[in-house]
């Protein structure tokens, strides 16, 4: 069974989203991410991505005291990125409350600390960020486009023990126009032993059943939910 994990990014402690990681098409959804993550919870919902934005484009942790709020009032799993650059910002980051934590610029622009990060806290706990356009890994929150190719990106990191892989097709995120299948299972060939989530262009139920009958292990979605495409209470099958 596929596993449903939606998603709250955070701008000035707000519940938005973006379209294509572009800031300038914010849209606030609800001003406390908490009601937000406290409906997931009533609905069954056991997991949340939750990311910020803020500190995305800040390159250290901004909205940590949201983390810190829906951990401590909420049984969800949760797994934080956005910003975080150093041993304090993951100390922080643990210490609100995350589970897990999600490093994708950080594994680009400094892989001796992320590195590190999997050998201290192993793969269960450090997630890598592939964000992809074109075939290339982007960083810091999107703005920038790196010259590394995703799969010798992941090579590297699987080769040092990382295990789960969030993977946004950026030309889809916040689009609505289905997700990127043709990269996912081009990943999952390729690196068959990984724990696959997909992220991004989920516009309706339909599009988690084709991810789960190819074999995808988790999806990520956010504004299908917001915008009413995708109703809670059709996500049961799947919990």
């Amino acid at each position: 069974m596929i596993e449903i994990i939606p998603a709250i990014d955070i701008i000035e402690g707000k519940c938005v989203r973006l379209s294509q990681g572009d800031y300038s098409t914010k849209k606030i959804y609800n001003e406390d991410p908490l009601e937000v993550a406290k409906e997931f919870e009533f609905n069954g919902i056991k997991r949340l991505h939750l990311v910020d934005l803020d500190g995305a484009k800040a390159s250290h942790i901004v909205n940590w005291k949201v983390l810190e709020k829906i951990a401590n009032n909420t049984s969800l799993t949760i797994d934080f990125g956005g910003g975080l650059k150093s041993d304090k910002d993951l100390d922080i980051a643990f210490g609100s409350g995350a589970d897990m934590i999600t490093g994708g610029s950080i594994a680009v622009k400094n892989s001796e600390i992320f590195t590190s990060w999997i050998m201290k806290y192993g793969h269960n706990k450090i997630i890598l960020g592939a964000d992809v356009k074109g075939k290339n890994i982007s960083v810091s929150g999107w703005l920038e486009r790196s010259d590394l190719h995703w799969d010798k990106f992941i090579k590297n990191y699987f080769d040092r023990g990382i295990r789960k892989v969030i993977s946004t097709d950026i030309s889809k995120d916040g689009m609505l126009q289905g997700p990127s299948l043709i990269l996912y299972k081009e990943m999952l060939q390729m690196f068959p032993d990984i724990y696959l989530i997909a992220s991004g262009g989920i516009s309706n139920i339909r599009d988690i059943e084709i991810l789960e009958e190819n074999g995808i292990p988790a999806v990520i979605f956010g504004k299908a939910i917001y915008e009413g495409y995708i109703k809670l209470k059709d996500l049961q099958k799947f919990l």
